[in-house]
């Protein structure tokens, strides 16, 4: 799977906008990896707890809970607690870039976020 996307952030002082590409996804039964490469390369590993959704980043040392995946901006904030905002906003989007299909309950078909 390769699956290209444009990140993007914005506030009132700046706008960013880079590429990114999914270029490994795998769903384990139990849990999914995937690989994004961009201004840097990250592995998100990602699934479903009693909690909720999860991810954790190994390069990172970091791991929280989440929304639904394609909740890019909930997302945005949580991970940027624990890592820097651009590698924060290039998972988020990766995320959201994902189908239903793709990851079935963790993506929420009844929400246009």
């Amino acid at each position: 799977m390769e699956k290209h996307f444009l990140c993007e952030f914005k506030n009132q002082e700046n706008k960013r906008k880079w590429p990114a590409t999914i270029t490994d996804f795998i769903d384990y039964g139990s849990h999914y990896e995937m690989r994004i490469e961009s201004l840097s390369g990250i592995t998100a590993l990602f699934g479903k707890t009693s909690l909720g959704t999860f991810v954790c980043l190994p390069d990172f040392r970091v791991g929280c809970h989440l929304a639904k995946l394609n909740n890019e901006n909930y997302t945005t904030d949580k991970l940027s607690g624990v890592i820097n905002l651009t590698d924060a906003t290039t998972i988020a989007t990766a995320f959201s870039n994902l189908s239903y299909r793709e990851v079935g309950e963790l993506y929420d078909q009844s929400r246009d976020y």
